[in-house]
């Protein structure tokens, strides 16, 4: 419930402190007054768009504040939001304050609970605080996302879960899409990879291969060169006469004769014995080179043959010829990804889980709308007799659509009878802007009514919603507003006295010029103020006779709520009487 507003700087305010109860309140003043400014200036603190404009000619800024009672069930309803953005927390009890700035040059600053908000923040805040409906609120009614969103608040749908299964089910269908529109590129590549790999599969090259075969092919292909060299060797080394060996033999022989003669030969001698000792291990290993070293035609042949096969595919798929094993292991594992990739049945099942999860929300929302309509409708149609549409009939359409929607599986289309006898057509045909204003009044009363408790709002704005409407209409619509404001917080803008008589609370807006600067002030009716400000209303000079009258209508409407409390005491004692049963 909005318990306070206090505005400072605004269009034509000054400085300003609203204070509110409960109930049904009502607005009023002469034409041109600024009956709107409470509104204007409500809607600005709860998030709507601000500009330099609302600056009071000559201020800096412009301040609104905006204080809420919020009731246990809403407190229980936004302390986990409040928590999630960041802001303190809201005790049972607990104030809730909206403050949002706009300076000379536009620029606007936000607080909630005194903490710093974005103005996207204070929307979505507000959103569960207040509903405004304004004189062409019924132009809302013709959109088919408002009306869907009044029937599902009616219904109790659970928008985020369907929001949720609807997003699995157009991502899941997505990819199965994007695979069978890439089929043919993935089949193409898919059989590019399995050629290349059955021509590197059968050369089959194994790690390192590469390398022995080039230390092989270079043994073999020199074959001759390495016997001849190794038989020269050994010849020089130790088979011929005058062989390296045999000399250093000769060498040894004749110093041994005078190393005891002579201790300086020693070292000589030593060394002279190191020297053919590895003279005689260099010919053992050129033996060995000579027995063991065979030339091999065929083998080579066969090395020449198998690197050509390597050098044709390194040069084929411009790799070095090293690295063809890797090369092979990586088109594997790539034929692995395209093989998973584009198993398509995989992917169908997971669009068809994804279409049944959501179409089994879809068809839970479908019967609870189609449990709702025609409740609704016939609490709208109720309410339709006593406007001034007498014999009229209120209908609220479900109609199955072709293809799956976010939102379930019908469209949702208000149709209204005017009166009588006639077709229900679609409300925005219906010609009379009257009949329309009226309508928008009676879905409002109704849908406001019937809302979940938990889901409700606390405080209902009405902005000249009873335009176009008088006479015994006029009472009616009172008294809806009357009864309405006995569950919820209730503001009515409006120029009708027999609304206004009805309010339980009567605030009258007017307009002074002070200084040169015209202001906008508001201040509470009671008693013969009140009384004062109905009589000005029903037209004319403020007589004795229409004080008279004045005083009868705010009489009457005492008695009539007195009435109606005690009807509903009545229906309620025995609602709990037959549940007690």
């Amino acid at each position: 419930m909005l318990r306070r507003l206090t505005l400072r700087d605004f269009v034509i305010v000054t400085s300003l402190e609203v204070d509110l109860g409960g109930g049904f309140t009502a607005l009023t003043g002469e034409t041109g007054a600024g009956k709107s400014i409470l509104i204007d200036a409500l809607q600005l603190a709860l998030g709507s768009r601000g500009d330099a404009g609302v600056v009071r000619e000559g201020a800096a800024r412009a301040d609104i504040t905006a204080e809420f009672e919020p009731s246990a069930q809403l407190t229980a309803l936004l302390a986990p939001w409040l928590e999630e953005a960041g802001f303190d927390g809201l005790d049972a009890g607990a104030p809730l304050l909206l403050r949002r700035v706009v300076d000379s040059q536009g620029k606007s600053r936000a607080w909630i609970n005194g903490s710093p908000a974005t103005v996207t923040q204070l929307r979505e805040l507000g959103e569960h605080l207040v509903d405004i409906h304004g004189q062409h609120a019924w132009q809302s009614l013709t959109r088919a996302d408002s009306v869907r969103a009044l029937v599902d608040a009616q219904a109790g749908v659970a928008h985020a879960a369907l929001q949720q299964a609807w997003a699995a089910r157009r991502e899941a269908q997505r990819r199965l899409d994007e695979a069978r529109s890439k089929q043919a590129d993935l089949d193409r590549e898919r059989e590019r990879l399995q050629w290349q790999i059955a021509e590197l599969d059968k050369l089959n090259p194994q790690a390192d291969e590469w390398d022995e075969l080039n230390t092989e092919h270079q043994r073999l292909s020199h074959g001759q060169a390495i016997l001849d060299g190794a038989r020269l060797a050994l010849d020089v080394v130790s088979e011929a006469d005058d062989s390296a060996d045999s000399l250093t033999a000769r060498a040894i022989a004749a110093l041994e004769e005078v190393a005891g003669v002579e201790p300086n030969l020693a070292n000589a001698l030593e060394a002279l014995r190191g020297a053919q000792a590895q003279l005689q291990d260099a010919a053992h290993s050129l033996n060995s080179t000579l027995h063991h070293t065979e030339l091999d035609p065929d083998r080579l042949s066969e090395l020449d043959n198998r690197m050509s096969a390597w050098m044709s595919l390194s040069r084929r798929y411009r790799r070095p010829a090293p690295e063809l094993p890797a090369l092979l292991q990586g088109w594997k594992a790539e034929l692995a990804e395209l093989d998973a990739a584009a198993d398509l049945e995989a992917l169908e099942r997971d669009a068809q889980q994804a279409h049944k999860a959501w179409l089994d929300l879809a068809k839970t929302v479908s019967k609870q709308r189609a449990q709702a309509a025609p409740v609704m409708a016939q609490a709208v149609s109720e309410a339709m007799q006593d406007l001034g549409m007498a014999g009229g009939r209120f209908e609220v359409s479900l109609v199955k659509q072709d293809e799956p929607q976010a939102y379930g599986l019908e469209n949702i289309e208000f149709l209204v009878a005017g009166h009588a006898g006639s077709t229900p057509r679609p409300l925005g045909k219906v010609a009379s802007g009257g009949e329309l204003s009226r309508l928008a009044l009676a879905i409002a009363v109704t849908t406001s009514q019937r809302a979940d408790e938990a889901a409700q709002v606390g405080t209902l704005i009405f902005d000249e919603i009873d335009s176009g409407v008088g006479g015994a209409v006029a009472d009616t619509v009172g008294q809806l507003m009357q009864r309405l404001g006995r569950e919820r917080q209730v503001m009515a803008v409006t120029h009708l006295a027999q609304v206004a008589a009805c309010a339980h609370q009567h605030l009258v807006v007017s307009k002074a010029l002070n200084n040169g600067q015209t202001n906008s002030d508001i201040r509470e009716a009671q008693g013969a103020d009140r009384v004062h400000e109905v009589a000005r209303m029903l037209g004319g000079a403020v007589t004795d006779t229409s004080r008279a009258h004045a005083q009868v209508m705010l009489d009457a409407a005492v008695a009539h709520e007195a009435q109606a409390a005690a009807s509903d005491a009545a229906v309620a004692k025995a609602k709990r009487k037959k549940e007690a049963a």
